[in-house]
């Protein structure tokens, strides 16, 4: 595994409102704080029933040319459920969570961390010499990728692809207002675990905040690669283990404060180290990772909580705890304030990014020798080019 040099960016955020109150849940009697919590435990009530009728309601995938890497979709084009595989986030409620996030970003324009994660993913176009007329771009920031492409990469036809309805949608609304039609575009509903697209049909596959949501991770980074043509790039920007670390912190011990345990509430994520096990495991060549951390200002810790919901990047765990206590919620809130605030009144949030770049083999692509073909020996060249001799 390669790893770049990391780099930490500190990134302001646009949806700052209120400030929490600075006191211990048991001592809060702030009733703007209380309104709050009530509102987004509606919200979740609502969230629940809809996702109660997800299974009546839910959209359909393109399943003509899908194929995946564990039994996914038949020649008959039904699903194939494979129940040795372990699941560990339900892929309804994250879709669930999507819609939502289309509705809240179309609210609210600008999300400066998603744009900079996926303006940084879209630089590495521009080391590239090759260009790549068709491009697939998976669900996570889909919106931020399209707004900032600018002709990078020399695409012409641009697949737009989502597990939601709705973001794909709001994304095709904001394009058609769009001035910029140099592209051209065309929109897909469809899963990254069952992906859609023709094998050897794509130059280009960019996936911005989207792909660690999946339950089979190296599967679908396989279907990826399928899907690449010879000498296609992969792309992709994925959070990892590192991000929200100072939320996990003030969660877990309000969880053993207030209930005598801990339940999950942040989804596991991928270490730096695995992510070039993960592009070789794919079969990618000439794999590359690098890592960046953002660090996100907010004035509370509600208002990182509708940040998150507005990405959609809220707990989506099957085995959730789908009740969260108030005096938890409180706690956590005021926990994460009293150990994290900074001295202008605001709350850092950490988002560990780990970017990853592959290429399918081709036969121009470097490669290494046969072992023990080397002509030179180490010692050799130390002699030659270290300056000092062995002793």
């Amino acid at each position: 595994m390669k790893e770049d040099q990391t780099e930490k960016s500190t990134v302001s955020s646009s949806n700052q409102t209120q400030t929490l109150v600075r006191r211990f849940p048991g001592e809060a009697k702030n009733q703007r704080e209380m309104r709050r919590i009530n509102s987004i435990y509606g919200r979740i009530g609502l969230l629940r029933r809809v996702s109660e009728k997800s299974t009546k309601q839910s959209h359909t995938f393109l399943a003509s040319h899908s194929f995946s890497t564990h039994g996914g979709y038949g020649g008959d084009g039904e699903l194939q459920q494979n129940n040795s595989k372990v699941k560990i986030f339900d892929r309804d409620l994250k879709r669930i969570h999507r819609d939502r996030a289309a509705w809240l970003s179309s609210r609210q324009k600008n999300n400066s961390f998603v744009d900079a994660v996926a303006d940084n993913l879209l630089d590495r176009l521009e080391d590239c010499k090759k260009t790549f007329p068709t491009a697939l771009c998976l669900g996570g920031s889909v919106g931020a990728v399209k707004r900032l492409i600018r002709g990078r990469g020399g695409i012409e036809k641009l697949i737009m692809m989502d597990t939601s309805y709705d973001m794909i949608k709001s994304c095709r609304d904001a394009d058609e207002g769009s001035l910029d039609n140099s592209i051209e575009t065309s929109y897909l509903v469809g899963d990254e675990e069952f992906l859609p697209i023709k094998e050897s049909s794509v130059d280009l596959i960019i996936s911005s905040l989207g792909l660690h949501w999946t339950n089979d991770l190296p599967g679908s980074m396989i279907q990826c690669k399928l899907a690449l043509k010879p000498d296609g790039l992969f792309l992709a920007a994925i959070l990892g283990g590192e991000t929200l670390k100072e939320l996990r912190i003030a969660c877990t011990l309000a969880h053993m404060e207030r209930e005598g345990g801990i339940s999950p509430r942040l989804s596991p994520l991928a270490q730096v180290r695995d992510a070039g096990n993960l592009l070789t495991r794919a079969g990618f060549s000439l794999p590359g990772v690098d890592v960046d951390e953002y660090v996100v200002k907010y004035k509370s810790a509600l208002d990182l909580i509708e940040h998150l919901r507005a990405m959609g990047e809220t707990n989506g765990l099957l085995e959730r705890n789908k009740i969260l206590n108030r005096e938890t919620a409180l706690a956590t809130a005021a926990i994460y304030d009293s150990m994290f605030a900074t001295e202008d009144g605001t709350i850092p949030a950490t988002f560990q990014v780990i970017y990853m770049t592959g290429w399918r083999e081709h036969s121009s692509h470097q490669q290494a020798k046969r072992r023990g073909s080397a002509t030179v020996s180490f010692r050799d060249l130390h002699k030659k080019f270290g300056g000092q001799s062995e002793s």
